[in-house]
């Protein structure tokens, strides 16, 4: 009987992890929203490219440390640092900013859902994957380019 009832059980296993079935049920995709991704600006498509209004170049950049994790933004999002958003100390909460490494031409799109940095010299603070993904290795900070993207 203990025999039957785990050969049983390893079967339905077995089907379950292959995604066997017996009836004619059609395979369900499930479609996940793109992360924004940081992408080298010779990366075109006129299709997908949104209309992006320059707000500041020449601008320091800089990223969250970890100890912020799980804390509340100001917008009162939780914050992760591995999400791509941003702080900035004027642009409106839901803001989507392009920030660009001009050296690089590499960019990066965030959402702004904080307050800050709170120093002169720096105008964003970034999630630290958002920030690796466009600035130079083992940097803390670089100057980078900043350009509202204008809603459809």
């Amino acid at each position: 009987m203990k025999n039957s009832i785990m050969v049983f059980s390893t079967a339905v296993l077995l089907c379950i992890i292959t995604g066997f079935t017996t009836g004619s049920v059609a395979p369900v995709k499930i479609a996940k929203a793109p992360l924004a991704i940081a992408k080298d600006s010779t990366e075109t498509n006129e299709a997908e490219d949104p209309k992006l209004t320059l707000y500041k170049e020449d601008v320091m950049a800089t990223y969250y440390a970890d100890k912020f994790n799980g804390r509340k933004t100001s917008s009162g999002e939780k914050f992760h640092n591995s999400k791509y958003t941003a702080a900035h100390m004027k642009l409106p909460f839901g803001t989507m900013v392009r920030v660009t490494n001009p050296k690089t031409g590499k960019f990066v799109d965030v959402k702004v859902n904080d307050r800050g940095p709170f120093s002169k010299k720096l105008e964003i603070d970034l999630t630290k994957k958002a920030f690796q993904e466009i600035a130079p290795k083992g940097s803390g900070s670089f100057k980078c380019k900043i350009e509202i993207i204008e809603k459809a």
